[in-house]
């Protein structure tokens, strides 16, 4: 009716977002999401305890596509019996020579026993099978347990990682279901974008780090261990659990750092000028979650280093292209600097790579 009186204070899309609660009504819905995210968190690591192996073998991967460099350009001679492998040997210019394997970098090799006459002896045949030669390439390193409990604390490292991925969402669901009454329209939809870029960009930072850190960073740290001259092909499992799972999520919340940033830009709360002003800080901070959820290897911290300062500069430039007066001359500034970033890494990323191959083939790391 056009006389009724309306309570904007009160209506949920009302100036202040929301009905007014006193402070104790405030703490029981606060108490009700704790209880609901903690049921939910137990239920997903519940269903990730169960399902523990096959976590395992999604978590493996990454070792298993890790690549396996051999120094100098000598032949590489892959020697089986039956179905067991003896072993990838290196062979010396003067056993090149005497047996007379091909021209191929990578052979195998198949023994098998052979009759002649009365006599039983071993020979070889040469079986250039692409699946084997493709397997030398990648890194063979064994996960091992040296504990009784070793599985169980393995299963129960699984649990928790991957429970918490699970429950997230749901998580995320029931605290905005407690913010949000108390937001105003144009702030609920920041957090709406924040929150869809935010997920898009959570998973973009899983991915990079599984497919394409973390086999580049488990070579390196065969290879350095190999320099300092110990074994490396077997490695404690909860470790490697615990180190793969850290990372991946360590990659994924540093993804996280453009959409908090923008989102406090939209809020007013920072501003270009106060980006800009904090790159020292910046630099600092990144160095540190290099430091802390790689392992120690220079190497492995710059890598980390890089995508995360990478997109604080991005963060930045966008900032500005916003508070810019003429967005059509700010739109070319920024897509060239996009494009010279884009080269720029990719130059890096090649100086990298050339770098570990030069290495290897002097090697300094085997």
């Amino acid at each position: 009716m056009a006389g009724d009186h309306v309570d904007h204070e009160n209506k949920p899309d009302g100036p202040e977002g929301g009905p007014i609660k006193t402070f104790l009504e405030h703490l029981e819905d606060f108490r009700w999401v704790m209880v609901k995210s903690i049921i939910t968190l137990a239920l997903g690591m519940l269903v990730c305890l169960v399902t523990a192996n096959h976590v395992v073998e999604i978590l493996k991967w990454p070792l298993s596509r890790a690549p396996r460099t051999y120094p100098g350009t000598n032949q590489i001679a892959i020697v089986s019996f039956g179905t067991n492998r003896l072993g990838n040997f290196q062979l010396s210019s003067e056993e090149q020579q005497a047996f007379n394997l091909g021209t191929n970098r990578f052979v195998t090799v198949q023994v098998e026993p052979l009759t002649l006459g009365s006599n039983q002896v071993l020979g070889w045949h040469i079986d250039n099978d692409p699946r084997v030669i493709a397997e030398a390439q990648h890194a063979k390193i064994d996960l091992i347990n040296l504990s009784p409990a070793g599985g169980f604390f393995v299963a129960l490292q699984v649990a928790c990682y991957a429970g918490m991925v699970l429950a997230a969402p749901f998580i995320s669901y029931f605290l905005a279901s407690f913010i949000f009454p108390a937001l105003k329209i144009k702030e609920r939809k920041y957090v709406y974008r924040g929150m869809f870029f935010g997920g898009s960009l959570f998973l973009i930072g899983v991915s990079f780090c599984y497919f394409v850190l973390l086999p580049l960073v488990l070579t390196v740290s065969q290879a350095y261990s190999n320099w300092l001259g110990f074994g490396a092909f077997q490695w404690r499992a909860e470790e490697y659990i615990s180190f793969v799972c850290k990372f991946m999520l360590g990659m994924g919340l540093g993804f996280e750092l453009p959409v908090v940033l923008l989102i406090l830009v939209k809020l007013e709360v920072l501003n270009y000028a106060r980006l800009r002003s904090i790159w020292r800080y910046m630099i600092v901070i990144n160095l540190i979650l290099g430091a802390v959820l790689t392992t120690p290897e220079v190497a492995t911290q710059i890598a980390m280093f890089v995508p995360l300062y990478t997109l604080y500069e991005l963060s930045v430039w966008i900032a500005w292209y916003w508070e810019h007066p003429d967005r059509a001359r700010a739109r070319r500034t920024l897509l060239l600097a996009l494009l010279a970033l884009l080269l720029l890494l990719y130059a890096l990323w090649m100086a990298v790579q050339y770098g570990l191959a030069a290495a290897h083939r002097h090697g300094y790391l085997n």
